[in-house]
């Protein structure tokens, strides 16, 4: 099985943490052999274990979001690459990740009330732990909009964590990757920034 077991993450409080702090997801349906791809962030509902979503109406993927479709989901944590020269022993280059993959199905919700509700939901989740903005449920913008937005709900079929994180490497080796692993998810986003605006 790929990837290896030493890979393999299955505590499911470690994959619900790659969740809650990377929520935005990329979906991916399939019609007609070709993918459709979209990228939104999915909240995790502790009450009944699924995933909830809301999207644009004139997205082609929104018709496949319904009637217990099926999709694959992907969330993904840091990444980056380790340079052997971070090891205290000889290693090759690689690439270390976390990522989770889900597979599950769609059920579109067509109540109003709970998609405004939903909205303000996810919006204070967003927003913690400074909840500097709170969407009011009497916003007349957010009621506007409502008829652009469709509501749907994931329940996950399968979990699977792909952490590579230099698990086969000696204590001191493994740390260091950790650090390069922080240390280039910190400063490689403003340059990245910079170069791009």
């Amino acid at each position: 099985m790929y990837p290896p077991a030493k890979h393999q993450e299955n505590d499911k409080g470690h994959l619900l943490e790659v969740i809650k702090t990377y929520p935005l997801a990329t979906i991916i349906s399939v019609k007609d052999n070709t993918p459709l791809i979209t990228h939104l962030p999915l909240i995790y509902r502790e009450t009944d274990g699924k995933l909830i979503g809301h999207i644009d109406i004139y997205n082609p993927q929104t018709n496949l979001l319904k009637d217990e479709n099926e999709v694959t989901i992907l969330f993904y944590g840091p990444q980056c690459y380790i340079s052997p020269s971070v090891y205290t022993t000889t290693q090759l280059p690689t690439w270390n990740y976390i990522r989770v993959h889900l597979t599950g199905k769609v059920t579109k919700i067509e109540s109003t009330e709970a998609l405004k509700q939903s909205l303000i939901t996810m919006t204070e989740f967003l927003e913690a732990p400074e909840h500097n903005y709170v969407l009011e449920s009497n916003n007349p913008r957010l009621d506007k909009n409502l008829e652009y937005i469709k509501m749907f709900e994931i329940t996950i079929d399968t979990w699977e964590g792909k952490f590579k994180l230099s698990q086969d490497k000696k204590p001191k080796d493994k740390e260091n990757a950790r650090e390069a692993l922080i240390k280039a998810n910190q400063e490689s986003i403003k340059q990245f920034l910079d170069s791009i605006f």
